[in-house]
């Protein structure tokens, strides 16, 4: 559940105490001291889900590994702010490390927006499974340029548009006030572009915005909207596969470079499985998720064929600006080669 504004002001204002308790962390595991080192974690994910319990189960794993040296604190429920605020503590010492979706990393490195800032380029989780392996190697490379190690890749499946009214075509969708990101100037433009009513605001937002009106329509994993119960005043869903949500687990350099050498593999092993895992349980909880709110009430719209030509020909129209406004150039031509290639070979399903 997001937490109320007054609350995030509260954590905010403790939060300008971690400097040095971050600090600190980072002495200790260059050091060697003797006190544990308390590896702070952020992550918008609500406390009691699936990925914070795998984080949990990853946090033990680190102190077995490291015989108690190191110890992983969980900040859930955006209690570090947003995931741009997050970027910042870790640069600041404040946080250590982050499990961030796209948003998020593309403070960190733009290159990421190629995996999920590419609406309907992808027609299925295998396409995407094809592409993010073969960019990750490089994505990493440029993180880690930018002062941020890769511990895992993840991804929660499909957003979905849910609205207080039906939305079937892109019609629809410039009819209503419609939730994207705040951070990405480039991205209103481009909706507004082409006849839509962008409100840039935060995550944890949404809810409130959507029950004063300020928004009616978000894409969504179905994960996340369950969670957050977006359903009880967005009860419409629109059965498309707008983008993927992709994210990853990083940890700042200092921090990663400050554990020792020979403990590093095996931690990022557990990470690694960590990731798998949360993968896993995203994609299964998100087809989970979608029936367990048609059984309160959610409306499920199936995509008709005339609206698919509809969204494909309006989205297509926009590539050209989306490569390198949104998403830097050459990853963009990357993406879109590495498609054509995976959908020519034989046994792909030619749509």
């Amino acid at each position: 559940m997001p937490i109320s504004r007054s609350t995030r002001r509260e954590f905010l204002a403790a939060g300008l105490g971690l400097g040095l308790g971050g600090a600190w962390a980072w002495i200790n595991v260059a050091q060697g001291a003797s006190s544990p080192a308390r590896v702070r974690l952020g992550t918008l994910a609500p406390k009691g889900s699936s990925y914070y319990k795998h984080l949990q189960v990853m946090g033990e794993r680190w102190r077995e590994i490291s015989q108690g040296a190191m110890l992983l604190t969980i900040y859930p429920d955006g209690t570090m702010g947003s995931e741009a605020d997050m970027v910042r503590r870790m640069r600041l010492g404040q946080l250590h490390a982050g499990l961030l979706t796209g948003v998020g990393l593309a403070e960190i490195e733009p290159a990421v927006t190629g995996l999920q800032h590419l609406p309907m380029m992808f027609r299925s989780l295998e396409e995407l499974d094809h592409i993010g392996e073969r960019l990750q190697p490089l994505l990493e490379r440029r993180i880690e340029e930018k002062g941020f190690i890769v511990l895992f890749w993840c991804d929660t499946g499909w957003l979905r548009f849910f609205s207080k009214q039906p939305v079937i075509t892109p019609q629809d969708l410039k009819q209503t006030k419609l939730f994207v990101w705040a951070g990405s100037a480039a991205e209103v433009d481009i909706y507004r572009s082409v006849g839509c009513n962008p409100v840039p605001l935060e995550t944890l937002d949404i809810l409130p915005s959507l029950q004063t009106g300020l928004i009616n329509a978000v894409p969504l994993p179905p994960t996340i909207a369950l969670a957050g119960q977006v359903d009880s005043v967005a009860p419409h869903m629109l059965d498309l596969a707008w983008a993927p949500l992709v994210g990853a687990g990083v940890v700042h350099r200092k921090t990663w470079e400050a554990v020792p050498p020979e403990q590093r593999k095996a931690l990022r092993a557990a990470a690694v499985e960590t990731g798998r895992l949360i993968k896993a349980d995203g994609r299964r909880e998100s087809v989970e998720s979608i029936e367990a709110m048609r059984k309160r009430g959610l409306k499920v719209h199936p995509l008709p064929a005339e609206a698919e030509v509809e969204w494909r020909r309006e989205v297509e129209a926009i590539y050209p600006r989306i490569r390198g406004t949104i998403v830097p150039a050459d990853i963009f031509d990357e993406v879109v080669k590495a498609l054509t290639a995976y959908r020519a070979a034989p046994g792909q399903p030619r749509k």
